[in-house]
């Protein structure tokens, strides 16, 4: 795509590589098909050297730079970012765990291609640990986006460009995940209207037609006259009611261009909601950054089916390592785990989930709050 493009063309980073023949390796291991934070997709690579060979390998190299840069910027917090330009310079080969292509074509000097870049969790979460740099690698519950091309208030028919634009970037491995679909015929008119202005009983309306709380419609008017692209997402998102527009210039007339860019920034602003919400229940910025401390627990339950989904609750819980069940009897378990912050930030953490975690005479004892 044309922005990504672009923003591939600026100079790269060198030393990233040994040499061809591990690319050819990670080309061949693919990526897997599951959805993962850790993977990003259908990015666009493209380089011109004296060969095809050597166009190849600088394209790649280039490519997972610059989707490693990406990688960040989708798990770290926005308000975050300044610690980026700390770790800008590390080699993202160190983290590549596969590269899968989508397409690619070549001439006897140039190279484009569409690939996929895997990265390795534990590889790129130790590091990120290491250095200091909170992050969110938590997806959160799907999302259905519409994309609608607007013209004298009234929505079009179809996804048209807007629409596969959106379906062309990475709406799937994103920690704010999408599905995109069509305005639906039946949905009156006024309805856009209406979400804009925080009506929650066209909200209702719009979820019941689409089977589901979590609708945001993305609004894209464009204003060739004023040389503007109009851009609002509209609907309530995995972290509430959104009501977010913004406006972008369309530069020497590219208008699918100020498109595709109003579309990754408007990705980035699903993501970023989504981060800030996950940030603040680990207890904000210092919360993710301290260290992991050792924590003992006493996990009282009323049966097996209750155990498992506490031995779930806290083993999946994000920045919970080194989960250990120690020992299990009819009505308690005693578990070890390790947490930034230790076992009172633990704490306010599920007790935004509806559990408690309380120190009762040196011992932390976990129950379900009633």
């Amino acid at each position: 795509m044309e922005y990504a493009r672009r923003l591939n063309s600026l100079p790269r980073a060198g030393g990233l590589l040994a040499g061809i023949a591990c690319w050819l390796a990670l080309l061949s291991s693919g990526v897997k098909a599951e959805p993962s934070v850790f993977t990003i997709a259908n990015y666009p690579v493209q380089a011109e050297a004296q060969d095809a060979v050597t166009a190849k390998r600088i394209a790649i190299e280039d490519g997972q730079a610059a989707a490693f840069r990406s990688l960040l910027k989708r798990i770290v917090p926005v308000t975050a970012y300044s610690v980026l330009e700390r770790i800008r310079t590390e080699q993202a080969s160190r983290f590549v765990s596969g590269v899968s292509v989508r397409s690619e074509q070549n001439s006897s000097t140039e190279y484009y291609a569409s690939l996929d870049f895997a990265f390795s969790p534990n590889a790129v979460r130790e590091f990120l640990r290491r250095e200091g740099v909170p992050f969110v690698d938590t997806q959160a519950a799907p999302v259905t986006l519409l994309p609608v091309t607007v013209s004298g208030g009234v929505p079009s028919k179809g996804l048209g460009d807007w629409g596969r634009i959106w379906n062309g970037l990475d709406i799937v491995n994103t920690v704010a995940p999408l599905r995109v679909a069509e305005w639906k015929a039946g949905v009156p008119s006024d309805t856009l209207k209406q979400i804009k202005m925080g009506s929650g009983a066209a909200m209702g309306r719009l979820a019941a037609e689409y089977g589901g709380d979590r609708v945001v419609v993305a609004e894209a008017e464009i204003d060739k006259a004023a040389g503007r692209v109009n851009v609002s997402l509209s609907g309530q998102d995995a972290a509430g009611p959104i009501m977010w527009t913004h406006s972008y210039r369309i530069a020497d007339g590219d208008v699918a261009y100020a498109m595709e860019y109003a579309a990754v920034v408007a990705l980035g602003v699903l993501e970023g909601r989504w981060k800030a919400i996950k940030a603040r229940d680990m207890g904000g910025l210092d919360g993710m950054t301290a260290a992991a401390a050792p924590v003992r627990i006493q996990v009282l339950f009323g049966g097996a089916a209750e155990w498992y989904r506490l031995q779930q609750l806290l083993s999946e819980q994000p920045g919970v390592e080194g989960f250990q069940v120690e020992a299990v009897s009819a009505r308690r378990a005693e578990v070890a785990l390790r947490f930034p912050g230790g076992p009172q930030q633990l704490a306010n953490v599920l007790a935004r989930d509806g559990f408690s975690l309380t120190n009762d005479g040196g011992q932390w004892v976990l129950r379900q709050a009633y």
